[in-house]
């Protein structure tokens, strides 16, 4: 029952990272890099803050859990949060050449594949001793190759669409459709946002031990991860401000109230995947196999939403039926991908 509980509540983050590009269509008059910044400093700062204060027990504070001798891992695990930011960046074009359904069914999937086998492989490195790579049983490698399978078949179900719809139809669904392009962009966005588990693996330890809850042992991790994210995002978009002359949209003080609020949405919805995330780890301690897949299981979930928002937002209407087949069953085995390894073990 308790694994049920934890799956459970990892869809409920996945649904809510899905659904956190609805509130940035309701910003007004800013431009991109000025409303990717303002969402980013609650998405990758406020909340990830607030979050962790839950790791820290009474009596203790953050400050003395980041020095408490454990710096390397500390600091590999802000590095591979830069490392993450690139693919932050990236993963925004991948959608915009692709549609959300597409661009995230490929970034994020690679991105479950990368992050579930680069975390071991890369930890193991480091620390021999700690025999991370035991973690990667033929249950959870199987479930990695199923995943592949999936974004393999979302691909073709992309390359489908792009051969069948006329140029209008394709821009009236996403205006700058270019599968070529999209597709290389969410390749890397993958890969780079795969180093999001890498930089949790490196901190799965930074926490007060058994006086820290189970359930919010993986937050300060996560904050690292997002403060290293956001120093990336941030450099990105002040040379952009700089570049294209907007700083100018911080200026706009009518606009604020709106903005800011649905900034905070949108932030608040996409670091929901990560809390829920540590939230369902705390019901999953009895499966080694759910816990070392609990990256990929929340990425293949986040595919699963974007696509019924992709439907939603009409970025496959004029598809043949034989496309959306595919699309769909691209999306089931991504599904399963998530559940098979439990089966397998």
């Amino acid at each position: 029952m308790e694994i049920i509980i934890g799956l459970l509540i990892i869809a409920v983050g996945a649904f809510c990272q899905s659904s956190c590009y609805v509130p940035i269509n309701k910003i007004k008059g800013w431009s991109w890099e000025s409303y990717w910044l303002v969402q980013g400093i609650f998405a990758w700062l406020v909340f990830p803050i607030l979050g962790s204060l839950l790791a820290v027990p009474e009596g203790h504070s953050l400050c003395e859990l980041f020095t408490a001798g454990n710096t390397f891992n500390v600091l590999m695990t802000i590095i591979f949060g830069v490392l993450w930011g690139v693919g932050g960046l990236t993963f925004g074009l991948s959608m915009r050449y692709l549609g959300v359904a597409l661009g995230q069914s490929i970034a994020l999937g690679t991105c479950a594949a990368g992050g579930t086998l680069l975390g071991p492989v890369l930890l193991n490195a480091f620390f021999p001793e700690m025999g991370a790579l035991s973690s990667l049983t033929f249950a959870v490698i199987s479930g990695v190759v199923v995943t592949l399978l999936g974004i393999a078949i979302i691909g073709i179900a992309g390359m489908m669409k792009a051969n069948s719809l006329p140029e209008e139809q394709k821009k009236a669904a996403v205006k700058d459709f270019n599968f070529p392009k999209g597709l290389a962009i969410a390749l890397l966005a993958g890969v780079m946002s795969g180093c999001f588990n890498v930089g949790l693996e490196f901190g799965k330890d930074i926490n007060f031990g058994e006086l820290t809850d189970p359930m919010f042992k993986t937050l300060p991790a996560t904050m690292l991860v997002t403060l290293g994210g956001f120093v990336t995002n941030a450099i990105y978009c002040l040379y952009q401000n700089v570049k294209n002359k907007s700083f100018c949209d911080y200026k706009q003080g009518k606009l604020w109230a709106n903005n800011a609020l649905y900034c905070a949405l949108a932030g608040a919805l996409w670091y929901s995947q990560f809390f829920g995330l540590s939230l369902g780890k705390g019901f999953l301690t009895e499966s080694p196999t759910l816990m070392t897949l609990s990256f990929c299981i929340l990425m293949a979930l986040n595919v699963t939403f974007a696509n019924v928002w992709g439907i939603i937002l009409k970025e496959w209407k004029g598809c043949s039926k034989k496309t959306i087949v595919v699309l769909v069953l691209g999306i089931l085995v991504l599904v399963a991908s998530s559940f098979l390894p439990e089966l397998l073990k």
